[in-house]
């Protein structure tokens, strides 16, 4: 006599159509990914050698230089925007809600070519500058060059500051209409409600909305290619075709997904254990008259 065991699997999850397809889909995108993470565990002593006696040293440094310069850019302007456009009133305020989001729209190369058209040599500021005192060369006067390290900041954070702008505005929004107004009435200026009351709570956004413009300045190619600022993604792009050396250009890549994962660990560590308790808000915090010396509903 035979017996039959039936053997019973505990899936942690339903194993149904839909769960293959997303896995299905998420195994085609992390082909890259796993690609890359696989390619260390082949050593290419002589170019890494050669990319270290280099350019190794000047990879890191301006990528941590982007990093930080674009990082306390967009989190300035991006803050500082939202709570502007948020919580203050002004002429022209309803339009600046959607119009500071119109960079995104604008690739940061493209931002590069118009800036440095207009500030090059003989682009129209120069030329009304020298115009201007009677200048002939630049040995008579000094004026930055926007083909640096600084500049391309500058174009960075210019492009991906709404990242910030966007979570940090819904963060505002969704903010205690009691937590904010318990600040006015113990006396709190709008710029005190600000920065002890409202940033604390949006520390999750603004975190967030860091590391994706971030991650994105770590990825971008055009702007510091035109620029001339070497950078991970560059030394890719010239070790794989320059060189010939795909597999030292896969873990230079595999250098640029450790700065990633090190992004993604600062924004979690950031919301780590971090609650926010607060009602609902069911009416509108009356703004703040900005030139006026008293505060109505909008």
């Amino acid at each position: 006599m035979t017996q039959t065991h039936d053997r019973t699997w505990n899936l942690p999850f339903p194993l149904d159509g839909w769960t293959l397809l997303v896995g299905a889909i998420a195994l085609l995108l992390s082909v890259p990914v796993l690609f890359v993470a696989a390619s260390v565990t082949t050593p290419a002593v002589e170019v890494w050698s050669h990319l270290a006696s280099t350019v190794l040293r000047r990879y890191v440094l301006n990528s941590l230089g982007l990093m930080v310069g674009v990082g306390l850019g967009v989190m300035a302007i991006g803050v500082g925007t939202a709570w502007l456009v948020t919580m203050c009133r002004f002429p022209g305020s309803r339009v600046l809600e959607w119009a500071l989001l119109l960079p995104l729209a604008a690739p940061a190369y493209i931002l590069a070519y118009v800036y440095t058209e207009l500030l090059e040599f003989y682009g129209p500021v120069q030329r009304g500058v020298r115009g201007l005192f009677g200048w002939e060369s630049l040995a008579d006067y000094w004026f930055p060059n926007v083909r640096s390290l600084w500049g391309t900041v500058l174009m960075l954070t210019l492009v991906l500051y709404p990242y910030v702008y966007l979570l940090v505005r819904v963060a505002f929004l969704e903010q205690s209409v009691c937590t904010l107004e318990a600040s006015r009435s113990l006396g709190c200026s709008p710029w005190g409600s600000f920065w002890r009351v409202a940033l604390p709570l949006a520390r999750p956004a603004i975190a967030a909305g860091t590391a994706l413009a971030l991650m994105e300045t770590l990825n971008d190619f055009g702007t510091v290619q035109y620029f001339g600022v070497e950078t991970f993604t560059t030394g890719i792009y010239r070790t794989w075709f320059g060189m010939g050396e795909r597999l030292a250009a896969s873990q230079l890549a595999a250098c640029l997904l450790l700065f990633i994962f090190v992004l993604i660990g600062v924004e979690r560590q950031f919301r780590k254990q971090a609650k926010y308790y607060q009602p609902n808000r069911h009416q509108q915090l009356s703004p703040y008259q900005c030139g006026a010396g008293e505060q109505r509903s909008p």
